[in-house]
């Protein structure tokens, strides 16, 4: 019973004897003794015309391989003019040509589909199944895709082969998150001649490539197209940074008040000592020579209307003084010329694991004085872009003391609150109203992201007011790349394009 049990897989067989081998386990067993269908034409046949041994590799069992040795049929085809004779096959056990039977080929596949070549063979190994890369790699190969109707919505990316030198184009499903197809490169031609021979799509969903985007009207001029709603919140973010780095001066003054490091106390005498020469009618390389600077640096301070202009609020990141620091207040407050030493060996004795160097700048950058420290452009961009829900009570009220300390900084928060409005209400139609408003508020660093919106109107409408978006498509690549890393990065565009499709 328990032999019968392990070998149910070989049920449609007549197994004649088992043998232990020590190192293996060999069964014997024939075809059972009924008609037989001719691959050919159909018909049963039972007329006998001679026997041969098949030699086939079946699951292993108690760790060790288990080799079936079957004694097949050769028949004789009754009808006139198909073949004479035909091999029987045993549809579930056996298949022609292959040396493993239909269950071992199914544990094979799972196997390589997920690690392919020398991994898989590895792992194999471990299962008592032998098996080399090349042989693995033949294997998924021979896997069918499966074959998945082409959608009315697709969605276009792509992804490197190899980085900054080839690419390829992932297309899938944004609906069901299929994989639909790989093309071999990002051209336009590819992707244009791919649509021309799928009349079924009507809408692509894609980011701001101006190649796909040319690709769609070559092929399909009358498909809708999508831009991703991600990509344009990002190039509106990058727009923002840019404005709120250009008004630092502002929303930086609006802080906690700090004392003046000796690198900024440098820039200012340098931004004179340029100004002074450039008064006189030296020429910036001139400059440059006179001063030792690089002459992008005196470029710079050239630019500069006044010294001022060029201070950028520093980005404090948490310290080990940070814990300390009411004990830093409250000692200070009730004796204010207490050495700095004396406090160095208080809070010591708290627990302080940092130099004494490190608690000097901490107090010369004056951030034991002020209740916040300064913020980096990068992280008040951030705050302006977060939903206010998202942000803490502090600082919420942190965003709204430097926002309103600029004009042009609360209209820029105005307009970033709009636009997702627009965003996340699908209310596409208001994206000219707002774009008219943007103009109007004398934000030129907006001017960028708003040429990109004039021109990609149409598929920017669409983006802002269908639910479509790449973001399946995004994820797609990511598992590529954890692909591309399984492989050495040395898979063949073939290879890695069958295992992206059965995803």
């Amino acid at each position: 019973m328990p032999a019968a049990v392990a070998l149910s897989g070989l049920s449609p067989l007549v197994v004649e004897d088992v043998v232990d081998k020590g190192n293996q386990i060999v069964v014997w067993a024939r075809t059972p003794d009924c008609p037989a269908v001719c691959p050919g034409c159909g018909a049963e046949s039972a007329r006998v015309h001679g026997y041969h041994w098949r030699t086939v590799a079946d699951v292993p069992l108690d760790g060790r391989p288990v080799i079936v040795c079957v004694q097949v049929r050769r028949l004789v085809c009754p009808t006139a003019g198909c073949r004479n004779t035909f091999r029987e096959q045993v549809v579930g056990v056996l298949e022609r040509y292959q040396r493993r039977t239909t269950r071992l080929t199914c544990q094979v596949r799972s196997v390589v589909r997920e690690l392919a070549g020398r991994a898989g063979a590895r792992l194999l190994a471990r299962l008592s199944i032998g098996l080399s890369r090349h042989t693995a790699v033949r294997v998924l190969l021979g896997i069918p895709l499966p074959r998945r109707p082409v959608p009315a919505v697709v969605s276009v990316d792509d992804f490197a082969l190899l980085r900054r030198h080839r690419y390829a184009t992932v297309v899938i499903d944004p609906v069901s998150h299929d994989r639909v197809d790989v093309l071999a490169d990002r051209k336009s031609d590819t992707l244009a001649v791919w649509l021309a021979d799928h009349p079924e799509v009507t809408t692509v969903v894609r980011d701001g490539s101006a190649t796909y985007a040319e690709a769609v009207r070559r092929a399909r001029p009358a498909a809708t197209q999508v831009s991703d709603r991600w990509h344009l919140w990002h190039g509106l973010a990058r727009a923002v940074e840019t404005a709120v780095a250009a008004h630092g001066r502002c929303w930086a003054a609006s802080g906690p008040k700090r004392h003046r490091m000796a690198r900024e106390t440098t820039t200012i005498e340098r931004w004179h000592a340029v100004h002074n020469l450039l008064n006189q009618g030296v020429g910036l390389l001139d400059c440059a020579r006179r001063l030792g600077l690089a002459l992008n640096t005196v470029k710079r301070y050239s630019r500069a209307p006044e010294p001022d202009s060029l201070r950028r609020p520093p980005q404090y990141r948490p310290g080990l003084v940070d814990p300390y620091r009411d004990h830093l207040r409250a000692r200070r407050a009730a004796e204010p010329g207490v050495p700095v030493t004396h406090l160095f060996a208080e809070i010591k004795d708290l627990g302080y694991t940092g130099g004494l160097n490190l608690l000097y700048r901490y107090l010369n950058e004056g951030r034991l004085t002020g209740d916040r420290v300064v913020v980096s452009a990068r992280k008040l961009t951030g705050w302006i872009m977060s939903r206010p829900s998202d942000l803490s009570e502090t600082r919420r009220s942190h965003l709204g003391e430097l926002v309103a300390a600029c004009p042009e900084m609360t209209r820029l928060t105005e307009l970033v609150r709009d636009f997702a409005t627009i965003m996340t209400d699908r209310r596409g139609a208001d994206l000219d109203c707002w774009i008219k408003q943007a103009r109007e508020a004398g934000l030129p660093q907006l001017e960028p992201f708003l040429r990109g919106l004039d021109q990609d109107h149409d598929a920017a409408v669409a983006g802002l007011t269908l639910p479509y978006s790449n973001g399946p498509c995004e994820g797609v690549n990511t598992k590529t790349k954890l692909l591309k890393r399984q492989m050495y990065g040395r898979a063949g565009f073939r290879l890695l394009r069958h295992r992206i499709l059965l995803g």
